[in-house]
């Protein structure tokens, strides 16, 4: 969680650059660049099952990015985050199977509105669109990681899914960003790609491959809280009290909402390949 959103932070600056499409491009493609290198993916090992899941992931993955950075334009990073986070909060309480964990995706949404204050008329109605969509792209990523990662050793499924999302990001990255690449843009783009997604994401596939879908997304209820302390830190954007209490709200419900956390589904009981130690895996 604190890379994901010291990733975020730090983009900022490249979305001056080359705009949020382009960020969100050229960081994946830098991202698929070293996941290809460090996994080697295996292409005869995909099975035609697997060729639509893989696509979901990846197009999830691409749409997700360039609507995260586009509302990260527009709005506060602690704000698109909380709104963002009411994607997995959502997929964590439909499938808990309980109906009382149905009302904390309600609670988690009065937290955002004290969030955004629309009261105050400032609201960036587009930066919460944004926010919103990258959202549900967060809750499918969720569903397919899991799934893929149960098919795939390691972060091979990543190798395979990541060139996907830069593609997909890549219909309206490469236009924004074209003319405004260099070098320097390249390197930071590189540095970018390895606080997010390359370090996050292979941490999530291990983490998924040994949790329920309902674990992960609530145990990520702390992630609204460190974007927002990233964003007072790194992008001086200070909260109003009404806004801490929403964030306060946004995590609590988050947390409230946890069911079990260790994966029993029966296909997935497995013992850790040596595919899946990250020391292994990038070094």
């Amino acid at each position: 969680m604190l890379s994901v959103q010291l990733g975020s932070a730090l983009s900022v600056g490249l979305i001056d650059e080359v705009g949020a499409a382009g960020t969100a491009w050229l960081r994946l493609s830098m991202g698929a660049i070293v996941f290809l290198l460090i996994a080697r993916p295996r292409l005869s090992a995909i099975r035609r099952a697997d060729v639509l899941p893989l696509l979901a992931l990846g197009v999830a993955t691409g749409l997700m990015t360039v609507f995260f950075l586009a509302a990260l334009e527009r709005i506060p990073l602690g704000t698109a985050v909380a709104i963002e986070f009411l994607g997995p909060l959502t997929v964590a309480a439909v499938r808990s199977g309980g109906r009382r964990a149905l009302v904390w995706p309600i609670v988690a949404f009065v937290g955002v509105v004290l969030l955004t204050e629309p009261w105050l008329g400032e609201i960036d109605p587009l930066g919460v669109g944004f926010a919103a969509l990258a959202g549900i792209g967060w809750g499918t990523y969720i569903l397919y990681t899991q799934r893929i990662g149960d098919r795939f050793d390691g972060i091979q499924g990543l190798a395979l899914t990541i060139p996907v999302a830069a593609l997909a990001a890549a219909v309206v990255g490469v236009p924004q960003a074209w003319g405004s690449i260099d070098g320097t843009v390249l390197l930071i783009a590189l540095g970018l790609a390895v606080l997010l997604p390359v370090l996050p994401f292979a941490l999530e596939m291990l983490a998924l491959r040994r949790m329920t879908h309902t674990a992960f997304g609530t145990l990520m209820s702390v992630e609204p809280a460190i974007g927002l302390i990233l964003g007072l830190l790194i992008l001086a954007q200070s909260p109003s009290i009404v806004q801490l209490v929403g964030i306060a709200i946004v995590v609590t419900a988050g947390a409230a909402a946890q069911r079990g956390g260790r994966r029993e589904a029966a296909d997935a009981r497995r013992e850790p390949s040596d595919g899946d130690q990250l020391p292994e895996l990038i070094g």
